[in-house]
């Protein structure tokens, strides 16, 4: 992202935050927030869980979290790493009740999320984008995490480790893991 771009983005996140914590413009800046993040938030999930009803039930439950907790928002971070950690543990905390609820092993959530990929009318791509979705299955949940936000969203390894509290070289040694992991499936597929 370009310094202009990053003062830009903060620059707006400043604005919306003081409209929110104004409470005769709460809910303006509230729909503000939810207008500049909401398709960022949704496909970040929608990696994770695959099902699109399933992101959407957790998008709002993200946004529900955001809400009742803003004012708890320290600011030493920017806003959207803030909602970013509450997406992701979101969806980890999904990924790890579906399989608690069906005593299931991981690897069999990951087998339905897999299946979603190949059954779901909202899923659509290439090949080659189809191959690397199901690569991405097969990574441990952290991991994908980790290459999604990397690969993906092009972040920083520091604003990874914000939301992941995860140190900068472990994170560059899981999305390498990851990378080598997912080469190998495309080669064997």
């Amino acid at each position: 992202m370009s310094k202009y771009l990053f003062t830009r983005t903060l620059q707006k996140e400043r604005e919306i935050l003081k409209k929110i914590k104004d409470p005769a413009s709460r809910d303006l800046g509230f729909n503000q927030l939810v207008v500049a993040y909401q398709q960022r938030l949704y496909w970040h999930i929608r990696k994770m869980v695959i099902d699109h009803d399933d992101t959407d039930d957790l998008l709002q439950e993200v946004f529900i979290k955001v809400w009742k907790n803003i004012e708890k928002f320290r600011e030493d971070s920017n806003l959207y790493t803030w909602m970013y950690k509450i997406a992701t543990n979101e969806c980890l905390n999904f990924l790890k009740r579906k399989k608690d609820k069906f005593k299931v092993p991981m690897e069999d959530v990951n087998k339905e999320l897999y299946g979603q990929l190949d059954n779901s009318p909202h899923i659509s791509g290439s090949a080659v984008q189809m191959k690397l979705q199901k690569a991405l299955l097969r990574l441990p949940d952290k991991q994908r995490l980790v290459f999604n936000m990397k690969y993906f969203e092009d972040m920083k390894y520091d604003d990874i480790s914000k939301i992941t509290e995860t140190s900068v070289g472990s994170l560059k040694a899981s999305y390498h893991i990851a990378v080598k992991k997912i080469e190998e499936y495309i080669k064997l597929h």
